[in-house]
This record gives C-alpha cells, structure tokens and sequence, in this order.
C-alpha cells in the first residue's frame, strides 16, 4: 500500500488496537445497512399473526427478538451520546484488548442479555420494523454529526468483549444484529412445524 494511503488510515483513525483493525466510519455504515437489510429479510417469513408466537419454550418469539434489538441499539447510541459529552479518559493499551467482533455474530456462545426485554415494546409486526428502521435512522444520524470528531478516544467497557471505543461500539450493533438474524432464520423454520402441531 502506498504511504500517502497508508498515512490517510492512520489518520482517519489514529488509535491501533490489538488482534483486530478497527472498522472506518465508511465500513461500519456499509455493515450498519447490511445487517438491517439481512434481518428484515429474514423477517418476512414470519407472518403478523406468528409474530408473537415463540417456536419453543425458553425461545423468543420475533417480536420479542426485535424488541431486544431495537433496547439494545438505543441503549448503545444513548452511552455513545453521554461518552462523547465528557472529556475522553486515558487508557492504558494493554487494557484496550477486546473479543473479536466475529464472537459476537456468532451463536456458537449463548450469553443472557443483561437488559430485560420489556414485554409491552412486543407489537404489531409492522409497527415494531418500523420502530427498528427508525431507531437505525438516528443511529446514522449520529454517525454524521460526529463524522469530524476522532471517536477512537473515546472508550467504554463491555461486560463480555472487554474495552471497546466508540466506532467499536457502533459496529457492535451491526454485528448484534448478524447474530440475532441467525436466530430470526431459526425462528421462521420452526414456527410453520409449531402451527402445524397446534391445529392438530
């Protein structure tokens, strides 16, 4: 790679962080639309009168599925606000090591979420997408308006990944949402054989 494209990188996002390259704002976008395009896709087999249905006991229904999406992505871009409203904090390099975010897209490790789905955001199947297509508007919003602030200083804790800064925490809602895409697939195949044995 050319120097003056290598120093252009560098200086896009000048922190460096070990085991993995940080995402630029163009890649995380990219990932941001991807991902909502992919689990709205794998939505559409679940009919408005499956959308509360869940395909076993323990598991989600899809509309309890995208109510966690939808907390989750404003409880990121409500943290991200408040980061970037205070000074950014030193830290340390060592401790800015993080899982990989391919561990967050994958479902081979089944973690409990740690904020509580409140059952009355669980609505109308499409109500609820559009909630979900509304809450990522603001989320890219929010990336435009602070496309001209160095974003890599700003670092806050995740309970499971470790150290994240804050273009890290925003890919974190793209790949949030790959993961949970699986699930939704998983709850479309299921759901016909669930209906099928309660007409029996």
């Amino acid at each position: 790679m050319p120097s003056s494209r290598r120093a252009e990188r560098r200086s896009e996002h000048p922190a460096t962080y070990s085991f993995e390259t940080m995402p630029t704002l163009k890649t995380i976008v990219e990932n941001l639309d991807r991902a909502q395009t992919e689990l709205l896709r794998a939505a559409d087999p679940v009919s408005a009168n499956q959308w509360e249905a869940r395909p076993g006991e323990g598991r989600w229904s899809a509309g309890e599925l995208v109510g966690h999406l939808i907390t989750i992505e404003r409880a990121i871009l409500r943290n991200a606000d408040r980061m970037l409203q205070k000074p950014p904090k030193s830290v340390p390099f060592y401790k800015r090591f993080h899982v990989p975010m391919a561990v967050v897209e994958s479902r081979l490790i089944r973690r409990k979420t740690p904020i509580p789905l409140d059952t009355q955001m669980v609505r109308e199947k499409e109500e609820m997408l559009a909630e979900l297509r509304e809450v990522r508007e603001r989320t890219l919003a929010f990336i435009g308006e602070t496309r001209e602030r160095d974003l890599s200083k700003y670092l806050m804790p995740h309970a499971f990944l470790g150290m994240l800064n804050a273009y890290e925490w925003l890919q974190m809602i793209a790949s949030h949402e790959v993961r949970h895409t699986k699930q939704m697939k998983e709850i479309a195949a299921a759901l016909p054989k669930v209906v099928a044995i309660l007409q029996k």
